[in-house]
C-alpha cells in the first residue's frame, strides 16, 4: 500500500495557538543539553529516518534542513518540519510504535537523542521536560484535529462495529479518519477491502477486519508488552482519575509503576463531555482532556500504561502479587492499588443488546453527539454525568429528554446543573418515568416512556438513547480474594488505613471503594494520598 508522497500540505510554521505549542523553538541552553546527550548526524535527501511499524524511534533535533512526516497509507506528506525544530510526538514517550514515517527532504543536520535517554531527560530536567512534553502532546492533538495518523476506518455511519472502533480510537487519542462506505472516498481506496463490516487500514498493520479492541491496539502498535520477568513496585489497576493520580504520585516518588486499563484512559470520567466543578478549571474541562493531561503527567514521571488489558485474577506470592490478565499474561508487583471504578448499570429491556452501539450509548462525547443531530436525544439517569450529557447534547439534538424514576433531580444532581436543566427550553424532564420499550430495525428508531404512577405512555422518535444509571463496580474478579460489601464494592479501612483492603499490600481508591463520594476530585485525592501508605509498606 506504499505510494509516492504527494506535495506537502502543511508546514511546521504555526498558524494558531495549538500549533504554536506544537512547534515550540528550543532555547540555546536546551539545545546544548540535547547535544551533550545525543549525537550529531547528517541525513541525505530521501533518507528514511524511521519507518512505519517500528516498535520505537529516537528523537531528532533538526539543526539544518527539512524533514517530511509521511502517511504511508495515503502516500501524502502530513507535515514538513523545518529547522530549527524537534522531530517526534507523544507516542515516543508513551512507548507506542510508529504510525508515520520520517524522511529527509534535503541534506539535514540533526542531533539524534536515543529514546531511552529522552525518557531520562524528561524525568530529570524540568526545563527540557516542559518543552518536550508540551510540544509532543500538542502534536498529537494537532494530528487528531487534522484527521491524520495513517489510520483509516471504513464502515457505515451508525454501525455498532464502527462506533466501537471509533470510540476506542477517540478515547485513546489515536489519530484517525473515518470513511463512510457510502462516500465517494471509499471507492478511491487502492487496496481490496471486505464488502461488509468495519475495516481499519493502517501503514503499520495493513488491514484489520472487525478487529477487537486488543487486536486493534496490537495492530496499531500501542499495546504495551510487559515482560513476565519484570517486577514493579506498584501496579495500578484502572486508569480513571484515581488510578492516574496514584500513578503520577507513585512514579514521581520513585516507584516503578505500571497502570493496567481495560478500555481507555480516563475511565467513566473520561466519557464526560464537561466537568465544571473541578478545582482550577473555571470554564470547565472535558473528562477526556483531564484524563489525557493525567496520562501525560504519569508518563512524564516514568509510569508505564498498558491498554487494553483487563485484570482477571489477583494472587499473593513471595514477591508481592501476581496479576493475571485477560490475554493470559501475568504481571508481578510488590504492591497493588485497585482503581478499576464502576460502570453504568444496564436496563432489563428487550432488544437492548441489539441496539447497543446502534442507538444505545453509555457515553456522551462528540462521537455520540453526531447521532443526535436532527433527532431527539433521551438520557436515563439523574446524576451529574447525566446532567452534563444533557447540557452537551442539547446543542446538537432537536430536543433532549431526561428520564428519572424519582420525583426530580435535586437529590442526585448538583444544583448548578439541575438549575440549568430546568431553565433550558431545549431540555425536557420526565419524572416518575421509565423507558419500557425499544423499537427499530437495524438501529434504534423509537422508544416508549411509561409513567410509574399512571401507566400513561409517551412515544418518542429517537436514534440516541444514553443510559447513565447507577454504578456497578468492576469487582467480580476479586470476589474470592478480598472483602466486598453486598453491592460488590471493596471494603476498606483495615488496620486504621482508610484505603487498605482486607489483603495486606492491596489498596482500593475511587468509585470502587465502598463509601466513596463518587466525585472526580475525591478520586484524585484518594489516589494521591494512598501512595504514602504504599511507601511505608514497601519500606518495611
Amino acid at each position: 500500500m506504499t505510494t509516492t508522497a504527494r506535495p506537502t500540505r502543511r508546514s511546521s510554521i504555526p498558524r494558531n495557538e495549538l500549533e504554536r505549542v506544537a512547534w515550540l523553538e528550543l532555547a540555546p541552553e536546551l539545545v546544548d543539553i540535547l547535544r551533550e546527550h545525543g549525537e550529531e548526524k547528517t541525513a541525505t535527501p530521501e533518507e528514511v529516518l524511521w519507518e512505519v511499524g517500528q516498535p520505537s524511534y529516537d528523537m531528532y533535533y533538526l539543526l539544518e534542513g527539512k524533514v517530511d512526516i509521511v502517511d504511508r497509507v495515503g502516500g501524502e506528506v502530513v507535515v514538513q518540519i523545518e529547522a530549527p525544530n524537534l522531530i517526534g510526538e507523544i507516542g515516543l514517550l508513551m512507548g507506542q510504535g510508529t504510525f508515520l514515517a520520517g524522511i529527509a527532504v534535503t541534506d539535514a543536520k540533526m542531533i539524534v537523542v536515543p529514546q531511552a535517554t529522552v525518557m531520562e531527560l524528561v524525568a530529570s530536567v524540568p526545563e527540557l521536560s516542559d518543552v518536550i512534553v508540551s510540544s509532543f502532546a500538542a502534536r498529537r492533538r494537532v494530528l487528531i484535529e487534522w484527521g491524520e495518523g495513517s489510520v483509516r476506518v471504513v464502515g457505515r455511519e451508525g454501525d455498532s462495529r464502527s462506533v466501537r472502533v471509533l470510540e476506542f480510537l477517540s478515547r485513546n487519542r489515536i489519530p484517525h479518519r473515518f470513511i463512510n462506505r457510502e462516500d465517494p472516498e471509499s471507492k478511491q481506496i487502492e487496496c481490496p477491502i471486505p464488502q461488509d463490516g468495519t475495516v481499519v487500514i493502517s501503514g503499520r498493520s495493513g488491514l484489520l477486519h472487525n478487529p477487537s479492541n486488543q487486536e486493534l491496539a496490537r495492530g496499531l502498535g500501542f499495546d504495551l508488552d510487559v515482560s513476565k520477568d519484570e517486577l514493579f513496585d506498584l501496579a495500578v489497576v484502572g486508569a480513571g482519575p484515581a488510578g492516574l493520580a496514584a500513578a503520577v504520585y507513585g512514579a514521581s516518588e520513585g516507584l516503578r509503576t505500571l497502570v493496567i486499563e481495560d478500555t481507555a484512559i480516563g475511565g467513566q470520567a473520561g466519557t464526560s463531555s464537561r466537568i465544571e466543578n473541578y478545582l482550577g478549571f473555571s470554564t470547565g474541562i472535558s473528562g477526556s482532556d483531564l484524563a489525557y493531561q493525567g496520562q501525560i503527567q504519569a508518563i512524564k514521571f516514568g509510569a508505564r500504561i498498558t491498554v487494553p488489558r483487563r485484570a482477571v485474577g489477583l494472587k499473593p506470592n513471595d514477591e508481592g502479587f501476581a496479576i493475571e490478565l485477560d490475554d493470559g499474561c501475568c504481571v508481578r508487583a510488590r504492591a497493588v492499588v485497585l482503581a478499576c471504578g464502576v460502570q453504568y448499570r444496564q436496563l432489563g429491556l428487550d432488544r437492548l443488546d441489539d441496539f447497543e452501539g446502534a442507538g444505545v450509548y453509555y457515553a456522551a462525547t462528540h462521537l455520540e453527539a453526531r447521532f443526535c443531530t436532527g433527532t431527539n436525544a433521551v438520557i436515563i439517569g439523574g446524576g451529574n454525568s447525566a446532567g452534563q450529557a444533557a447540557m452537551y447534547l442539547s446543542r446538537h439534538a432537536r430536543c433532549t429528554h431526561i428520564v428519572v424514576r424519582g420525583e426530580g433531580l435535586a437529590a442526585t444532581m448538583s444544583s448548578y446543573l439541575s438549575d440549568r436543566i430546568h431553565n433550558d427550553p431545549r431540555i425536557e424532564l420526565w419524572t416518575r418515568s421509565v423507558v419500557s420499550t425499544l423499537d427499530g430495525d437495524e438501529r434504534l428508531e423509537r422508544l416508549t416512556l411509561t409513567n410509574r404512577d399512571t401507566g400513561e405512555e409517551k412515544h418518542i422518535d429517537t436514534r440516541a438513547l444514553f443510559i447513565m444509571i447507577g454504578a456497578a463496580p468492576h469487582t467480580s474478579w476479586l470476589r474470592d480474594t478480598l472483602d466486598l460489601d453486598d453491592k460488590g464494592f471493596v471494603i476498606t479501612g483495615h488496620e486504621g488505613d482508610p484505603f487498605a483492603t482486607s489483603l495486606p499490600g492491596v489498596w482500593a481508591v475511587g468509585d470502587l471503594r465502598a463509601g466513596s463520594v463518587k466525585r472526580v476530585a475525591s478520586a484524585v485525592g484518594e489516589g494521591s494520598v494512598v501512595v504514602s501508605a504504599i511507601h511505608q509498606y514497601l519500606s518495611n
